[in-house]
């Protein structure tokens, strides 16, 4: 509280430190951290502003000329940004395993999430890591983690009715998960569906040739 009423008015709890006060993530301290006495971590803070707010020890601060009063809240009696905006804040500054971590943390504590929130619903490190790649090479964003017929399919272009799978080694290497997978294919072609399946390699290695060949196929769709 002492580091928010510091920055002044308008002044908020943010990003990590907002994290942290909400319940949805705990820092990871470094080894040489752990059992110091009187280690305080830096707090998050961020202002309605660009300018005129002077670096604190102690303090991270973050001037937002785009923090509105909807993006605020009080929480334990502290001004802070509401889950929503907390989450967004999170995005860039955790990896994708622990933003779905928090992401979920907040779901179970049932905090309240704008329903126009995009939280990208991918679950793995490679389903974020092709979105990504969706973004790097402006494919037409995809729908994720998406039912179709009594199947749950990774990546979906509905309207194309093409269907991407991004397949791991762990979650494959057993004759039960292919010939599933084969089966499952089988069922969705039937049913008008297109399904093409990307390795962990493809899509971290050679991402411009997985771009390519979802680009073509969007295009064969419509053609």
């Amino acid at each position: 509280m002492a580091a928010v009423l510091a920055c002044g008015d308008g002044a908020v709890l943010s990003h990590l430190s907002a994290a942290e006060l909400w319940g949805i993530h705990r820092p990871v301290r470094r080894p040489s951290e752990v059992g110091r006495r009187g280690e305080v971590p830096d707090v998050h803070v961020t202002v309605p502003s660009t300018a005129g707010i002077r670096k604190r020890a102690g303090i991270v601060l973050h001037r937002s000329s785009a923090l509105i009063a909807r993006h605020c809240t009080r929480h334990d009696g502290i001004p802070v940004t509401t889950p929503t905006r907390t989450l967004a804040d999170l995005r860039p500054l955790l990896s994708p395993a622990r933003f779905s971590a928090a992401l979920r943390e907040a779901e179970f504590l049932r905090l309240r999430i704008d329903a126009d929130f995009d939280a990208d619903c991918a679950r793995t490190d490679l389903e974020q890591a092709m979105l990504a790649l969706c973004r790097r090479h402006r494919l037409p964003r995809p729908e994720v983690n998406v039912k179709v017929d009594r199947f749950e399919v990774d990546f979906l272009w509905r309207e194309q009715q093409l269907v991407v799978e991004v397949d791991g080694w762990e979650a494959h290497r057993s004759r039960s998960a292919f010939e599933e997978d084969r089966a499952r294919d089988a069922r969705l072609a039937v049913l008008g569906y297109e399904v093409v399946r990307f390795t962990w390699r493809q899509v971290t290695h050679d991402g411009a040739t997985v771009a390519k060949t979802i680009r073509a196929l969007l295009r064969a769709s419509v053609a």
